[in-house]
């Protein structure tokens, strides 16, 4: 019989999730996948078994967890799109965290976000709130890990600033850009929430990393670092929304949404607590100079149409 415990982790072939299972395996850890895409091209081979969400079968959706100790979730969606919403996401979580509690679970380690609140006028950040209300409530154990911006290798959010950087003469920031954010590495909030799987207490952790800038301090880095001269445009973010809008039809994605925006000038995407990452986004930005944003990473093809 295999001792090592089993972990379930939500999205094991994406971003978060890959980085986590990573860690779990190296330590000797057994991993299960669940799936949007069970048929996706399984990059860990036969170390990872994968298998479908069944959000629409409970039953098989708890079968297919029995035996595990830890579920790590990463499910979540950046924007509604097709028929998918932020209800149906929040909906669809509840389902996963109960059909844990069925499988005999012990404990679960959620990525959430910074700054989540049921009254938020943000669907993101107020759906967020309802799934870490439902997991406390739960009778699981828990920790809650909210990370803020993540960036790492396969972002897409720093990626295709540095693209757009690259290609265009223009590059356009909402407003004044000083509303600022706390970009953490991607591989230190796995650090965190393996970490966390291994505690018993009940947990809160938000995911910052060691600096903090202002939008338009962050974009200022990118662009100097990848040695580019274009020039920064301010717009009311209406008029941001509409060329972000124009773009996103001839690289068929969705660049920015409004609730992003709204997000990013709100102040949400910073943590009042001591930073828990240790990766200085100056530092990397520099170690990767001459790669990021050499080609387009698109979120509708990774969550959407690839497979």
């Amino acid at each position: 019989m295999n001792t090592y415990p089993l972990n379930i982790v939500t999205g094991a072939f994406g971003y978060i999730g890959k980085y986590i299972t990573q860690r779990l395996l190296k330590i000797g850890e057994r991993v299960k996948t669940l799936t949007g895409y069970p048929n996706r091209p399984n990059p860990l081979g036969d170390q990872v078994v994968a298998a479908p969400f069944n959000f629409d079968n409970p039953a098989e959706l708890t079968r297919s967890m029995e035996g595990a100790s830890t579920l790590y979730n990463t499910y979540w969606v950046r924007f509604p799109y097709g028929q998918m919403t932020f209800q149906n996401a929040i909906q669809n979580t509840l389902t996963l965290i109960k059909s844990a509690k069925d499988a005999g679970l012990n404990r679960i380690v959620h990525i959430s976000i910074t700054n989540p609140s049921e009254e938020s006028p943000l669907p993101y950040f107020h759906g967020k709130a309802a799934v870490e209300k439902a997991i406390i409530q739960s009778g699981l154990s828990y920790a809650i890990i909210r990370p803020t911006v993540i960036f790492g290798d396969e972002d897409i959010l720093i990626n295709n600033i540095a693209w757009l950087l690259r290609r265009f003469p223009v590059f356009v920031i909402p407003d004044l850009g000083q509303y600022k954010l706390q970009p953490i590495y991607v591989e230190d909030v796995a650090d965190i929430s393996v970490h966390a799987g291994h505690q018993i207490i009940n947990s809160i952790i938000d995911a910052a990393g060691p600096e903090t800038y202002s939008y338009e301090d962050l974009v200022k880095i990118i662009r100097e670092t990848i040695g580019n001269k274009a020039c920064i445009m301010y717009a009311p973010p209406g008029l941001a929304i509409f060329f972000s809008k124009i773009l996103g039809f001839f690289v068929n994605d969705v660049i920015l949404t409004r609730e992003e925006i709204d997000g990013l000038m709100s102040g949400l995407l910073v943590s009042n607590t001591p930073p828990s990452g240790k990766t200085r986004f100056s530092d990397w930005i520099k170690q990767n100079a001459d790669t990021i944003g050499i080609c387009y990473s698109s979120e509708l093809d990774r969550h959407y149409r690839r497979y």
